[in-house]
């Protein structure tokens, strides 16, 4: 059963389409948007998430910050009706459900399934995962309990267990789609062009780096979060010198902290000095909870703006 209620707002625009979740439409209060799109990477109508922040409705001559999420592989779903699963973690949750006053319009797209809704985490999901965003209050957070295996130490890969573009079946199959969208919010909201930035968990980490690198010109800083680059992919991310803040975690099973280095010594290689990498030493994969529900990652995006290069 769907969890929140879709009111259709009925605005005429060429090749997209508006909705708005919520009980309520008061000035100054956040606005959840769904958009529509015809997607290059599949040939069919999808829709993504835009996150308009409490305030948007009441200067119509602001423009405001743009921060582009990516989800993990559970999440991925027909961006349609399984669409409200891209809010059951990272940013999108903490300004929809936790009502944290995050002054981003947040863009929140949907990896196809590509055969991956075989694996348990996806066949075994409910609708009843996705957070509520009440009334009142709001929801208790989800408990995190760290994997109980020691910490290791630092150690170099011989060699990467991942092609260049990451995992398969990830955001590089949307690099056209993530081009469109970024276009359509650019037309039709009001926002920042010099303040447009990336991140993501897991799937999402890897595809931070991969859309970070194929288009470098349209971002001010990014955050991949649990997800690594190959040191072959991030020579424009150098050029471009986009600030990068990283995270991993020490207790991460499924992507090994020892894997980040390299990519990180490549940046260093080329000149790029705005490179920060975290490892949450006692955190597992879902190191994400922590990092996104804290002020800090927010604090330093913001400092960040994209030069002009004429």
């Amino acid at each position: 059963m769907k969890t929140f209620l879709l009111i259709s707002l009925g605005l005429l625009m060429v090749m997209s389409t508006y909705s708005l979740y919520g009980c309520k439409q008061t000035s100054g209060e956040p606005n959840l948007v769904r958009v529509s799109y015809h997607s290059d990477a599949t040939g069919e109508d999808r829709e993504y998430f835009v996150y308009l922040p409490a305030g948007y409705d009441d200067n119509n001559q602001t423009d405001w910050p743009v921060l582009l999420f990516l989800h993990g592989n559970g999440e991925r779903g027909d961006a349609k009706e399984e669409l409200d699963f891209v809010m059951v973690h990272g940013p999108l949750y903490e300004a929809w459900a936790q009502k944290r006053d995050l002054p981003f319009i947040i863009v929140a797209p949907q990896l196809p399934m590509y055969h991956m809704g075989e694996m348990d985490y996806i066949a075994n999901r409910s609708f009843s995962d996705i957070p509520v965003r009440l009334e009142e209050g709001v929801p208790p957070r989800p408990e995190v309990v760290a994997p109980a295996v020691p910490v290791d130490g630092i150690s170099y890969p011989g060699e990467m267990p991942l092609p260049v573009e990451g995992p398969l079946n990830g955001w590089y199959r949307l690099e056209k789609d993530i081009e469109i969208i970024l276009d359509q919010v650019k037309d039709r909201f009001r926002t920042d062009q010099s303040r447009v930035y990336v991140t993501g968990i897991s799937y999402g980490g890897f595809g931070t780096w991969y859309i970070a690198s194929q288009m470098p010109e349209r971002f001010a800083a990014i955050v991949p979060v649990v997800g690594f680059a190959h040191p072959d992919l991030v020579d424009p991310i150098a050029t471009y010198r986009i600030p990068v803040w990283c995270f991993s975690a020490g207790r991460d099973l499924v992507v090994r902290p020892e894997y980040f280095y390299p990519a990180i010594n490549r940046l260093e290689e080329l000149g790029h000095k705005n490179v920060i990498l975290t490892n949450h030493e006692t955190e597992g994969h879902d190191a994400w909870v922590r990092i996104y529900a804290g002020e800090d990652i927010y604090n330093w995006l913001l400092k960040h703006k994209k030069p002009n290069r004429l």
